[in-house]
């Protein structure tokens, strides 16, 4: 009974590392963080373009800079050539 115990803590543990490792890998689409009040404020970095990064600081003080988990560029919804 303890054998079978020990190998389903195994299985169930690797299943939840594997996961986390998969969701660590996917790409990061957002560029941009604002960094609200200065180094110890808080950090926003849900923003795709330096624009809205700057748009959501406005009036509230702080500063946008590069995202430093961005991976690669966001997905993009393509129309199709037919309905051109």
């Amino acid at each position: 009974m303890r054998f079978v115990m020990a190998i389903t803590a195994v299985l169930i543990a690797s299943g939840t590392l594997d996961s986390m490792l998969n969701r660590a890998s996917a790409a990061d689409p957002y560029r941009w963080c604002a960094q609200y009040g200065g180094r110890s404020g808080a950090t926003n970095c849900y923003f795709v373009t330096l624009g809205q990064c700057r748009a959501a600081i406005s009036g509230l003080g702080g500063f946008c800079r590069p995202n430093p988990f961005y991976t690669g560029s966001p997905a993009t919804h393509r129309r199709s050539q037919r309905y051109r």
